[in-house]
């Protein structure tokens, strides 16, 4: 299965690029589903998953107020009836990391090719690195070692008189991180591709470069550009050639972009199928980020981490034991360190052709010393 992650500036016309694929897909023979959160037309041959948060959000927290059931009657607190509940912040980004798990384990209906609509760049990266966050936080509020204390909660109850955490607890953070794993699987296999869909204006210009560089800081890749909405040369209208020429401006920059002609008005679902959109290309492995070996030279590890677009005022760097923090404009992600620098001292950084090189000098404490 291969999955298509398409995003791009709000109102750029994602969504219709991302239903236009699908439905070509489907043409060309491929079991195809396209998941959305927006309203889109009928398309034949495609699966389409229309997002429900405000479903997801109730069930979920009527399921999780049941397992509490004991500590809320402990606590006198009275109970959420199902139809006071509303989606809160974040709903939205829970239901579409759910249907993306859903996509990888549908084994009664696989597909050949699953394309989501994300929401607008750049708020779109921030939710393909939600997974790895929430895991993160669950590991350090509750450890896996911590959870060995399950079995002295009987014995912990009696002694001190009042009911314990219930198993539905432990239970619970086990079923929500194997969740985050299967969505984080999808994000990261080889075989995910990112679409990014644009108005050739400075300002899309602009976003599509932060958007770039928090997609490289989580290891994403960009398949395809669109430059969307393309206003024909040659008219002799004086506002539509001047700004035509400011697009052609921009689509200069964007070397490689596949760009679709504006079609006079908002697309309507006939149009969908009209639209000269690429199919996806095909995926290829993902490399690591690799580290040099420059000890024999200078004495230092260099670790070469692609960061395109990245500006170099925009990025912080910050250690933490086995782990350093990349910050770049709005994203951060920590990744832990290859084994070869941990046991080295960070001796400087530099951003370089789009790269951010860290330098790592060994220290003398970790580091292997030669025998003489």
């Amino acid at each position: 299965m291969r999955t298509l992650l398409v995003t791009g500036p709000g109102g750029s016309g994602r969504t219709t690029v991302a239903a236009a694929t699908a439905l070509k897909a489907a043409g060309e023979g491929l079991r195809t589903h396209l998941i959305t959160g927006d309203t889109v037309a009928e398309l034949p041959g495609v699966t389409v998953t229309r997002l429900a948060p405000a479903d997801g959000f109730r069930d979920d927290l009527l399921a999780l107020q049941d397992r509490a059931r004991s500590a809320l009657d402990l606590l006198g607190a009275a109970r959420l009836d199902a139809d006071e509940l509303t989606p809160l912040p974040g709903s939205d980004e829970l239901a579409l990391l759910r249907a993306l798990r859903d996509s990888a384990e549908s084994a009664e209906h696989p597909h050949d090719l699953v394309v989501v609509d994300l929401p607008p760049a750049p708020r779109a990266v921030a939710v393909l690195a939600l997974p790895g966050q929430l895991r993160r936080y669950l590991r350090r509020l509750l450890p896996a070692e911590r959870q060995a204390a399950r079995a002295l909660r009987p014995v912990l109850g009696r002694l001190a008189g009042v009911p314990m955490p219930t198993e539905g607890l432990y239970e619970a953070v086990a079923r929500w991180d194997a969740e985050l794993a299967a969505a984080q699987a999808v994000i990261d296999a080889d075989s995910t591709l990112v679409r990014l869909v644009a108005e050739p204006t400075q300002a899309a210009d602009e976003i599509l470069r932060t958007t770039g560089t928090g997609l490289a800081l989580h290891g994403l890749r960009t398949e395809t550009l669109i430059a969307n909405r393309v206003l024909p040369d040659g008219s002799t209208d004086p506002w539509l050639a001047d700004a035509a020429a400011r697009q052609r401006k921009i689509t200069a920059q964007w070397q490689g972009a596949y760009e679709i002609p504006h079609l006079g008005r908002d697309p309507r679902a006939d149009d969908l199928a009209g639209l000269d959109v690429p199919l996806p290309g095909a995926p290829a492995p993902r490399a690591p980020w690799p580290v040099e070996d420059r000890l024999a030279d200078d004495g230092v590890l260099v670790w070469r981490i692609p960061l395109p677009g990245a500006v170099r005022e925009e990025l912080t760097l910050i250690r933490r034991g086995d782990e350093i923090v990349v910050g770049a404009g709005p994203f951060r992600r920590i990744v832990p360190l290859p084994s070869a620098p941990r046991r080295c001292t960070v001796a400087g950084a530099g951003l370089v052709d789009g790269e951010l090189r860290v330098r790592f000098a060994p220290d003398p404490d970790l580091w292997p010393q030669p025998r003489h």
